[in-house]
C-alpha cells in the first residue's frame, strides 16, 4: 500500500450531503458503487447550469476514475457501468439517455426529478446533448406504486416498501396515483401525506364519487373494516 503524505494546508473541498452518510454509505455493500458515487459527486459539484449532470462517456475518460476501478474481477468500464446502474437503482442518481448515445446521470433531487421530465418532454435542454425522446407507448404504461414513489420522493427503505405493498392491496390504483398527484401538486413530497389522502378517501369517500371501503377486488365489503386502516373507517 503507498504511503499517503496528507492533505495540503489550502485542499479544495466536494460538499457531499450528510444524509448520505447517515443513509446510503451503510447500505452501499459495493466498492464499486461507493467510488463511483463519490467521483459523481466531485465531477457535479464545480459545473454550472441547471440540471447539473455527468456522463458516462465524460467518467471514463477520466483517469482518476479509471485508476481508482482498476484491480478488480471485471474491466473499469464494466465496474462503472455496473456501479452507475446500482447508484440508479438505489436511487441516489437518476439518467437518462442521450442521442449519441451516452448516458447522462444527475443527482436524485426534488429539482432534477422535474428537470429530467423537462428534458424528456423537450421543454428543457441540456448543454450539448440531445435526449431520446421518450416512446409514447412507455409514455403510456401505469408506473407501478414503487416506481411512482421513487419517481416522485426518493429512495426506497424496507420499512416504506412494506407500507406501500400495504397500500397496493387496500387501494384502488387510481386513488393511489391522483394520492401521489395531490402531493406533488402541493409539493408535500412523503409517503405520510399520501397514506393520510388515501385513509381520508377510504373513511369519508372520494370526490369523484367513489364510494368509502372501495374494493378493487370487490370481493369483500368489510376488507378496510378489517385491514391495517379499519380504525379510521366507519360506515
Amino acid at each position: 500500500m503507498k504511503q499517503f503524505n496528507g492533505f495540503p494546508a489550502r485542499s479544495m473541498f466536494t460538499p457531499i450531503p450528510a444524509i448520505f452518510f447517515s443513509s446510503l454509505v451503510p447500505q452501499i455493500t459495493d466498492i464499486g458503487e461507493l467510488k463511483v458515487t463519490l467521483f459523481v459527486f466531485e465531477k457535479l459539484y464545480p459545473k454550472k447550469g441547471t440540471p447539473k449532470f455527468v456522463t458516462f462517456r465524460e467518467l471514463l475518460s477520466d483517469v482518476s476514475v479509471i485508476g481508482a476501478l482498476r484491480d478488480m474481477e471485471k474491466s473499469p468500464e464494466q465496474v462503472l457501468r455496473e456501479a452507475l446502474q446500482k447508484a440508479v437503482a438505489r436511487g441516489t442518481l437518476l439518467t437518462v439517455a442521450a442521442e449519441n448515445g451516452d448516458d447522462v446521470y444527475v443527482l436524485n433531487t426534488d429539482d432534477n426529478r422535474q428537470a429530467l421530465e423537462n428534458v424528456r418532454s423537450g421543454e428543457l435542454s441540456l448543454a450539448g446533448l440531445s435526449v431520446k425522446p421518450v416512446p409514447v407507448a412507455a409514455a403510456a404504461e401505469t408506473p407501478d406504486i414503487f416506481t411512482m414513489y421513487e419517481a416522485n420522493i426518493g429512495m426506497l427503505t424496507p420499512m416504506i416498501a412494506d407500507d406501500l405493498r400495504d397500500a397496493e392491496k387496500n387501494y384502488p390504483a387510481d386513488w393511489i396515483r391522483d394520492a401521489f398527484k395531490e402531493a406533488v401538486s402541493l409539493n408535500k413530497r412523503n409517503w405520510r401525506y399520501i397514506s393520510r389522502v388515501l385513509e381520508r378517501w377510504s373513511a369519508e369517500g372520494k370526490k369523484d364519487g367513489t364510494h368509502r371501503g372501495y374494493n378493487k377486488e370487490n370481493t369483500d365489503p368489510d376488507k378496510y373494516i378489517k385491514g391495517k386502516y379499519g380504525h379510521i373507517v366507519q360506515r
